[in-house]
Parts: structure tokens; C-alpha cells; sequence
């Protein structure tokens, strides 16, 4: 593994701005993340959001066309993942990245065992004989947690559980041994109990202090069981960083307070809240905050003005003008 200064992050987003052909507005807009190793950071935010382009734009995997990187850069390991040709990006997400996404009955090929598909990563991305890989898949398997690992080797995707399936992600992501892993939603098409043991398992996995996870939910139940750090999304930008505790207990911009809102209250007996209207399409965000529309404190300003990014003490931050200096 390539040697990264203490003082630098494992994955530096710094103005990334990612946009599509068909109507050439960034999905992504401006956005700046950091993620130490050893960590676990938790990008947060409804659908349409930008979160699942962030995940894939730093993991090399969307199609350019229609996709377009507008500006920004994306350090991993200190080096530009931007910079490198697509054979270098492919390279790198085999061997230094893992990907792990929201539905792996989709992801996994149905006509391949599970073992050859661990089995042929390992062989392409370390050089080992397929009698080796097969032995690395089995001890893989036995990692995430999967009984009699040997006989699994030999299942079809249709053959395991949901759950199952899902460990099996997760291995075929560790095979090479990455530093980092981006989850995408990984757990949302698991049951309650299946999803807490996949979160135990991702923090097992970041808490021997050689990896990280970038871990993409719209959950705000999950950031509160899985995050280090939590960076809240809204209309392609950041409107909403810090720790998770701070930040579920007493969020700075109204967004994050409208998620947190909508979460139900055990033994409360309420009626769920919403956030009222939808996030706004890329090429017809309105002018001015993003979220005014469906803010409950908006003023002039907000309507006219793009709020910046308020340094708000303890490591947070908030896109918002109510946390503007001297605005309390």
C-alpha cells in the first residue's frame, strides 16, 4: 500500500463538479469530502441528491459519455484519480478500491458459482492460480461471516440469501485488500436484523485502522449506528458536515433537521413528517438556495443568493445563511 502521510487523508474530494450530456448541468456541484483512514464518513441525503454520483465518480465507474467531470480533483492516496487513464482507474479499483453496491442479486452474476467470482478478481488482480484463488475466496467467505464456506464456494447467487449475498459483495470487495471501500447503500434491501449484522461487519472491517468506507445511505438510523463523520447532500452540494453525534442531536441546516424529522419515534404514536416538494432537477435548480422551496425559515436572501459554506466550530460546517456569523 502506498505510504500516506498521517496528516493527510486517505480520500480527498476537493470541488468535484460532475455533470451528464443530456442537459449538461452538474449533478454534482462543487463538492469537497475527507475521509482519514480508519474511518467510516456517511454521505447522506434523499434520492437525486448526488450521492450515488459521488460514490461511482470516485470509484471510476461512471460511462464518460454521457458523464463529465466539469472540474474538481479526487486525491486517494495522495495520488489524482482523475488524472489517470481509464486502464490506471481500472487497476486502481480492483486492487486499492472496493465496491460495494445496493443490490447484490443484481450485481453478482447468476450463472457463475460464488466462488469463481471472488476467485476472479484474485487472479486477475494478484497473480494467483486458480486452485490458490479459490482457496482465498473460501478464507474470504469465512471472513464476512458465511457458515461452511467450502460448500458456498459451489452456490449460484439464487441459492443464498439475501444477507448471504450481500457478504458475498463484500468479500468479492476485499479480495485485494483495499483501503478503501465505497459502499452504496448496501443495506437497504436487507431486513432489520440482516442489516445490523452488515453494519457490525463494515465496522469490524474499518476498526483494524487500515481501511476506510465511504458509505452512502439516505438512513439517518444508519449514520447513527455506522458514522465517524457525516457529510448531509442536497442538490449536488454539501450542505451539512461534522460528527455524528453532534450532528443528529442538534443539526445546523434546516435539510438535515427535515430528515432527522421524518425519522419515527419509538412509542411515540405520530404521524410521520415529511419534507414537503421534492429535490429540484439539476438544470432547473432554482436561483439562489437550493432549498428554499421547501424550507420552513426562508427570507429574501435565500431566494436571491447561493449560500457559502459557514465554518461553524468542532469540525462542522453548515451551507446555510441562519449560521452566518452573527446571525444568531
Amino acid at each position: 500500500m502506498p505510504e500516506v502521510a498521517r496528516s493527510e487523508p486517505l480520500l480527498r474530494v476537493e470541488a468535484l463538479r460532475v455533470g451528464f450530456a443530456e442537459h449538461g448541468a452538474p449533478a454534482v456541484d462543487g463538492v469537497d469530502l475527507a475521509l482519514p483512514l480508519g474511518q467510516t464518513l456517511c454521505l447522506v441525503g434523499e434520492s437525486g441528491c448526488g450521492k450515488s454520483v459521488t460514490a461511482l465518480s470516485v470509484a471510476g465507474l461512471l460511462p464518460m459519455p454521457p458523464a463529465r467531470v466539469f472540474d474538481g480533483r479526487i486525491l486517494f492516496e495522495s495520488r489524482d484519480l482523475l488524472s489517470l487513464s481509464p486502464k490506471e482507474r481500472r487497476a486502481m479499483r480492483g486492487s486499492r478500491i472496493g465496491m460495494i453496491f445496493q443490490d447484490p442479486t443484481a450485481s453478482l452474476n447468476p450463472v457463475m458459482r460464488v466462488g469463481e467470482q471472488i476467485a476472479e478478481g484474485i487472479r486477475l488482480h494478484r497473480g494467483l492460480s486458480h486452485t490458490e484463488a479459490l482457496a482465498e475466496a473460501r478464507d474470504l467467505l469465512e471472513r464476512v461471516g458465511i457458515a461452511a464456506p467450502a460448500e458456498r464456494l459451489r452456490d449460484y447467487p439464487h441459492q443464498l440469501s439475501g444477507g448471504m449475498c450481500q457478504r458475498v459483495m463484500i468479500a468479492t470487495a476485499l479480495a485485494c485488500d483495499p483501503s478503501l471501500l465505497i459502499a452504496d447503500e448496501p443495506t437497504t434491501a436487507l431486513d432489520v436484523t440482516v442489516r445490523g449484522q452488515i453494519l457490525r461487519l463494515l465496522g469490524g472491517l474499518v476498526r483494524s485502522g487500515s481501511r476506510s468506507v465511504l458509505l452512502i445511505t439516505h438512513d439517518m438510523g444508519v449514520v447513527r449506528r455506522a458514522a465517524d463523520a457525516v457529510a448531509v447532500m442536497y442538490s449536488g452540494r454539501v450542505v451539512e458536515t461534522g460528527p455524528p453525534a453532534a450532528l443528529l442531536s442538534e443539526p445546523l441546516h434546516p435539510y438535515t433537521r427535515g430528515l432527522l424529522d421524518s425519522l419515527p419515534r419509538a412509542g411515540k404514536g405520530e404521524r410521520l413528517k415529511t419534507i414537503p416538494g421534492t429535490v429540484p432537477d439539476p438544470a432547473n435548480r432554482p436561483v439562489g438556495c437550493a432549498f428554499h422551496p421547501r424550507c420552513p425559515h426562508t427570507f429574501d436572501r435565500c431566494r436571491a443568493e447561493a449560500p457559502p459554506v459557514y465554518p461553524c466550530g468542532q469540525g462542522r460546517s453548515s451551507r446555510c445563511f441562519l449560521n452566518a456569523p452573527g446571525s444568531a
